[in-house]
């Protein structure tokens, strides 16, 4: 067995060898395709402060995700109005600081561009606004958009009630042929947070090959969402705190920062719903399964006969087909030390729904952060993500026992940052649950041996490539490789 010594001069050469030996066993596959995802947002905004929060954000990464939608609708929390004019509000506040923003990252959209964007659903609640005669201008854009002649999926991310996509759904399946439904369906991808109107169910239940991401019901303590803004007993929570809001995003930074309101229930619990479409290198939005910044998701059926309810009258009626619902991480965090190596593995592991989400949740913050300084910074003063740059396949094969490197020594950073690797085995996501050992995870290049296996398993390995900026930013290379039995 080879042994991982960074002084040894023969070391690059020897994971050379290794590397070509798995590329005869391997293929080049990306398990992150490289394109932006296109997204409708649906909106209770005003119900209460988050969804302005969750659209500060969002507009943030616009030039990452392709939005094609933002609808002000109902909910249960607001059913007879809606508040197209507090969308725009955020956007024309965007607009104020998107001429500093393309001086860090192009394709930022302008602001007309994004108020033309803006529509609304029907003012009111849940079914009441499903079925003959209840278009809306939300409802018909969804299908004006799903209708365009783009192959990529639509996102549909809910953050109050559904009903506008349930009428666009309605309109479809009556006036389009079987086929044709089938095919824009096909293209369908909605997560919704939790359940806040009547619809929901009814298009779970109407449209059983929809996919569809939710915890279903009102039980909004127990979704994976609301670990955004959940407080962890046992580790730092900071990055969630009024005081770092304050600092980071509302104060001295532009007029985005300036309408991001103060937290009144949670810190936008709606955020989740795109987290998992950033491209950062970890998210793949095809397969929830994976995990990613917005929580980790399973496709089953749930019982959640005996959750308790919530309070906001929504039925919890029982689901009829598989879904993709929660799914539980065991996480143990790694902390810096400050002799020796320097990470560490915490005492403490959390396991739970909610740290398939929280486990990224200060990656994810300091993005945030970084990207509110552009509003108001020159390029030389803000801080900007390192590339992770892989020297091998992203997928590849080998044999059970088969020693085989990873590294990504050439991995840069655009503001000439040291960098922070951590190589870490990621159970959930694999086939294969049991522990595999990597030796000391924070090098630039690891060596693994194959575990033995009597049926083909899936290992997934996930680089952390962290610069030492302010905020350090962090990006992502998740290594995918397949075992076979000898």
């Amino acid at each position: 067995m080879l042994t991982y010594n960074m002084n040894s001069k023969n070391m690059k050469v020897n994971i050379c060898l290794i590397l070509l030996v798995t590329t005869l066993f391997g293929h080049t596959v990306s398990a992150q395709p490289n394109q932006k995802s296109r997204v409708v947002i649906l909106s209770d905004i005003e119900a209460e402060p988050d969804d302005l929060e969750s659209f500060v954000r969002l507009l943030l990464y616009s030039n990452v995700i392709d939005l094609k939608g933002l609808v002000a609708t109902t909910s249960v929390w607001k059913k007879t109005s809606v508040a197209p004019e507090s969308i725009k509000k955020i956007v024309r506040a965007y607009g104020k600081v998107q001429p500093n923003l393309i001086k860090h990252e192009p394709g930022f959209p302008k602001v007309e561009t994004l108020l033309g964007l803006v529509k609304q659903g029907l003012p009111k609640y849940g079914m009441l606004g499903v079925g003959d005669g209840q278009d809306s201008e939300g409802s018909e854009w969804i299908i004006k958009v799903l209708e365009e002649k783009d192959e990529r999926p639509l996102w549909v991310s809910v953050w109050g009630g559904v009903n506008t996509l349930a009428q666009a759904l309605d309109k479809i399946k009556k006036t389009r042929t079987e086929a044709e439904a089938k095919k824009l369906i096909a293209k369908l991808r909605v997560y919704t947070i939790s359940d806040q109107d009547d619809s929901g169910i009814w298009i779970r239940n109407n449209f059983p090959d929809l996919f569809y991401i939710v915890n279903p019901g009102d039980n909004y303590g127990t979704a994976t969402w609301s670990a955004i803004n959940t407080f962890v007993k046992g580790i730092n929570n900071e990055k969630i705190s009024n005081s770092w809001i304050a600092q980071n995003i509302q104060q001295g930074h532009g007029a985005l920062g300036a309408v991001y309101p103060d937290v009144a229930w949670g810190m936008e619990g709606d955020t989740p719903s795109y987290l998992g479409l950033i491209p950062n290198g970890l998210n793949a939005p095809e397969h929830p399964e994976w995990g990613g910044w917005g929580g980790r998701y399973e496709l089953y059926k749930p019982d959640f006969s005996k959750e308790k309810k919530g309070n906001s009258g929504v039925p919890f009626e029982t689901e009829t087909r598989p879904i993709w619902a929660s799914a539980t991480d065991s996480y143990t965090p790694y902390l810096p030390s400050e002799y020796g190596r320097a990470v560490k593995k915490d005492t403490a592991t959390f396991t739970s729904n909610k740290a398939s989400l929280w486990r990224w949740r200060d990656d994810f913050q300091n993005d945030f952060a970084a990207r509110m300084d552009w509003c108001v910074k020159p390029y030389a003063e803000a801080n900007h993500p390192p590339v992770p740059v892989l020297d091998h396949a992203e997928e590849f094969t080998v044999k059970s026992g088969q020693g085989f490197a990873l590294d990504a020594d050439s991995s840069t950073d655009p503001d000439g940052d040291n960098l922070s690797f951590l190589w870490f085995y990621y159970p959930e996501a694999s086939t294969y649950k049991k522990p595999i050992n990597m030796g000391a995870e924070n090098v630039h290049g690891v060596y693994v041996t194959a575990p033995q296996v009597d049926k083909q398993e899936t290992l997934h390995f996930i680089l952390k490539l962290t610069d030492k900026g302010t905020p350090a930013l962090s990006r992502y290379k998740r290594v995918i490789v397949k075992v076979l039995p000898k």
